[in-house]
Parts: structure tokens; C-alpha cells; sequence
């Protein structure tokens, strides 16, 4: 693993929540939002907080792209540089709905793509300061130690289910399917935190619709480094252009693919499921 690497995206991360986010944040007390669309908050702490993380990156690594969530809203043309190349992807202020209405959990992402695969992820906790890094092929770590899934040993699995069904009766119907034999929880609006939590053994399974890069390409690296399995519902990996495919993230492959296999019997299928970007 490069710890170099490590090192420069940790301390730009830790800048970023340090001068743009902590100062904002107080439990329980909201803060001033502004609405991108319908329920997709922006702060100024998002703001400020991908300036300084693209600044930083992009000093780096000299002449990468990158995509940032409000510079991609801003101008959806850089999108295109997801599935080719190379790019640093950048979600500032992951759970920003949480953050504006003072609430926990929320996060920073950043993951660096090739040709629209994963090769690098690295999640940060403002609060907690943890910090779980991963790079393609290099295992993962949590606070520059090796890291390993924590399988729980429930007899139940806990599953996860992402709020983002634009048909809720569908929704409704997975949970239905499903409870005979899991514990169904619903999902914070959270990739920055659901991915570690998987990994920790705190769920064991979490179901995504939308799958936007900023807040899935990091994580999905990280749980599959660390040993655990996130894919596309069908099996395939990952990439970072499609939005919409739907994901499947375990603690284990065992896991995946009873939840998989329980999708195709119950006739679910995630991808379209989700709300437009």
C-alpha cells in the first residue's frame, strides 16, 4: 500500500473537516441549508470543504481530474471523466441532510478511479477522527492498522435498506420478503457511514438504489479490500458512471448472495429503483 498516499489524502480529509465542517457543526442545532433539489441539502460547509479537498488533490497528483458532488452539480459535463482515465472523486459532505439538521452521522469520501473502477477510497469520521483508507489490491486499513470485516455472529443478519425507493411500495415489499428471515433496518441517508459499519460487524448487509459515484466508489473499495462484498446486484463490479444499477453490500460473499438469491426469488430488482440524480 502507498502510505504516501495515505498520508497526503488523511491530512487534506482532516483539513477539510477541520477548517469547513467541525466549526459548523453542534449537536442537535440546525444550520442554514440550501436545497439542489428535492431533498439534496447543500451547506456552505460542502462548499468550502470540496475547494479545499480539490485544491489539495489536485496538487497531489498534478493533471488527474477531478470530480466534486457540487461541481458536478453545478456543471454535470465533468461526469464524463468517471468512466475514463483517471480521476479523484470527491463527496465533501456525505449525510448532509443530517449534518444541517444537527444530527449524526455524516462524512467525508474521496476515491481515486481508473477508467471508472475504484483503485483508491479513504472515509473519514469528523467526529471520531477514524479514518479507513484502501487501495486496489493492497487490503484495507482503519487508522493506518490492517483491517479485516468483523463477521457478527447474529442469527438474525441485520439488512439495511436505503430510504431512496421512488416507489415505496416496492420498498414495502422487499422489507415483506425479507423479514422472515433478517432484521430490517432503514438505512441514514450515509454511505460515509454505512460502509465502515459493515465492516465492523455493526449490520451485516446494506441495500443501495442509487449509487452515485462520490458516495459509493470509496466505500465499495474499502468493504471489498477489507474482505467483505459489495457488487451490483447481478454480480458485476462496480463502476463508477452507473448511478442507477443498484448495490449489494455484506459482510461476506455467504451473505451476498443469500440476500442476491432472495432479491431474484421475490422478483426485486434495485436498479431503476432510485430517485433521479
Amino acid at each position: 500500500m502507498d502510505k504516501q498516499l495515505n498520508n497526503a489524502v488523511a491530512q487534506a480529509m482532516r483539513e477539510s473537516a477541520r477548517k469547513a465542517i467541525l466549526p459548523r457543526f453542534r449537536l442537535g442545532e440546525a444550520i442554514a441549508a440550501d436545497w439542489k433539489s428535492a431533498g439534496e441539502a447543500v451547506t456552505v460547509a460542502d462548499r468550502e470543504s470540496e475547494a479545499i479537498l480539490s485544491n489539495k488533490l489536485g496538487r497531489l497528483l498534478p493533471g488527474v481530474n477531478i470530480v466534486g458532488e457540487e461541481a458536478a452539480h453545478d456543471n454535470p459535463e465533468i461526469l464524463s471523466h468517471l468512466s475514463r482515465g483517471d480521476c479523484w472523486i470527491i463527496d465533501p459532505l456525505d449525510g448532509t441532510g443530517n449534518f444541517a439538521a444537527g444530527k449524526i452521522p455524516f462524512g467525508v469520501l474521496v476515491a481515486l478511479v481508473q477508467d471508472g473502477l475504484p483503485v483508491g477510497g479513504w472515509i473519514l469520521d469528523p467526529l471520531t477522527d477514524r479514518f479507513c483508507a484502501a487501495q486496489a489490491n493492497c487490503g484495507a486499513t482503519i487508522n493506518d492498522e490492517i483491517f479485516h470485516v468483523r463477521s457478527p455472529q447474529r442469527s438474525r443478519p441485520q439488512v439495511a435498506v436505503t430510504q431512496l425507493f421512488a416507489d415505496i411500495e416496492m420498498r414495502t415489499e422487499l422489507f415483506a420478503n425479507l423479514q422472515n428471515k433478517f432484521d430490517m433496518l432503514d438505512s441514514p441517508r450515509c454511505a460515509a457511514d454505512q460502509y465502515p459499519r459493515i465492516a465492523l460487524g455493526e449490520n451485516d448487509v446494506t441495500l443501495f438504489t442509487r449509487t452515485i459515484a462520490w458516495d459509493h466508489a470509496a466505500g465499495v473499495l474499502f468493504l471489498n479490500e477489507a474482505g467483505g462484498r459489495a457488487a451490483r446486484p447481478d454480480g458485476s463490479p462496480y463502476r463508477c458512471e452507473d448511478a442507477h444499477a443498484g448495490l449489494i453490500a455484506a459482510t461476506c460473499s455467504i451473505l451476498w448472495e443469500d440476500i442476491a438469491g432472495n432479491l431474484v426469488k421475490a422478483g426485486i430488482n434495485l436498479k431503476g429503483a432510485a430517485q433521479d440524480l
